[in-house]
């Protein structure tokens, strides 16, 4: 028997938490990449692949990384010269390995879309011997555009590895009962530090082409579960699920978040709160989207008081939600 077999880590388990993505910076060209990866994704756009390459190349990626970047440069954080939700992502990943990491548990963090890669990571745990390797997509609501093309990520990795590691993934959380208390008790904190009541609260997720629905796809079936549970568990002031962040002409899900801040001050609704459930970390979605332009347009429309309950984010209620969902696989 050779004894000279190159030196092999093994024994060791990784958890990797992966969220959508983030571009480096708030530049044109990084603003670009980024767009280009994620618009390239079929599981994002499911139309001709030829086609849309030349609409996407020619027109989408010559216009939209200048709007982009310019709602990116409103929520950028100067400070650590980094994203929102690259923040918070990095922060979740080390406040979970303080929870349950060891020697031989490892936790990471990578990004569907730019930096750092699944490819990156995935490798990186390997070579630091995980033999096996626990998946976690930050989307507690399931959708082939979200969990199911981390998965696709993940697995085309893996096919490149001549010794692969096992793989669990965790691919959806919608209903877990310790989520669902944790965004309680972000509603709970929220009102109790304003001054005044709200008459609703809208509960926003991203929206998907209704036709992903049509085919299919239970993401909105988890969405509605989700406000579903919360409603079950706070009473006193009405949630309403809405759909946000459409893209292109064609019909999403429905009701969409902008035309519902937009019509409910005529409905006498004047005093709202808004939370994005289906967001583990607050986000350009969040942030720029629903807390300057939704805000924007709720007041312009008759409202008179306007506030965003943040994201679960790094809060100890996450945290301690994650490491329940990836105990049960360790």
């Amino acid at each position: 028997m050779q004894n000279d077999h190159p030196e092999v880590k093994f024994g060791k388990t990784g958890v990797l938490l992966i969220n959508l993505g983030t571009p480096d910076s708030t530049s044109w060209w990084d603003i670009r990449k980024y767009l280009k990866e994620f618009l390239s994704d079929r599981r994002v756009i499911e139309v001709n692949p030829v086609l849309w390459q030349i609409i996407l190349n020619l027109f989408i990626l010559t216009f939209r990384p200048s709007k982009t970047a310019h709602a990116y440069k409103k929520i950028w954080r100067k400070s650590t010269n980094e994203s929102p939700l690259l923040y918070f992502t990095r922060s979740q990943a080390e406040k979970l390995k303080k929870k349950i990491g060891n020697e031989n548990i490892i936790v990471d963090f990578a990004m569907r879309y730019g930096n750092p890669s699944i490819k990156l990571k995935l490798n990186l745990l390997k070579d630091l011997g995980c033999e096996n390797i626990i998946i976690l997509p930050l989307y507690p609501q399931y959708a082939a555009a979200t969990t199911a093309t981390v998965c696709d990520e993940v697995y085309r990795s893996l096919m490149k590895m001549r010794w692969q590691p096992s793989l669990q993934v965790i691919p959806h959380y919608e209903s877990e009962p310790f989520y669902i208390s944790a965004l309680i008790k972000s509603i709970e904190k929220k009102v109790a530090s304003i001054n005044w009541k709200p008459d609703l609260i809208v509960s926003s997720y991203h929206g998907i082409p209704k036709k992903y629905f049509d085919k299919g796809d239970p993401y909105h079936c988890y969405c509605h579960k989700t406000t579903r549970l919360m409603k079950e568990k706070f009473m006193s002031i009405d949630i309403e699920t809405t759909f946000q962040s459409r893209f292109g002409p064609q019909e999403w899900l429905t009701p969409y978040t902008d035309k519902t801040l937009e019509s409910l001050p005529k409905k006498g609704v004047k005093n709202l709160l808004v939370i994005c459930p289906g967001f583990a970390s607050d986000c350009v979605e969040t942030l720029e989207e629903i807390n300057i332009q939704g805000r924007e347009s709720f007041l312009d429309h008759g409202g008179k008081n306007f506030d965003l309950i943040p994201c679960l984010n790094d809060n100890s209620d996450h945290v301690e939600l994650f490491a329940k969902l990836v105990t049960k696989y360790i």
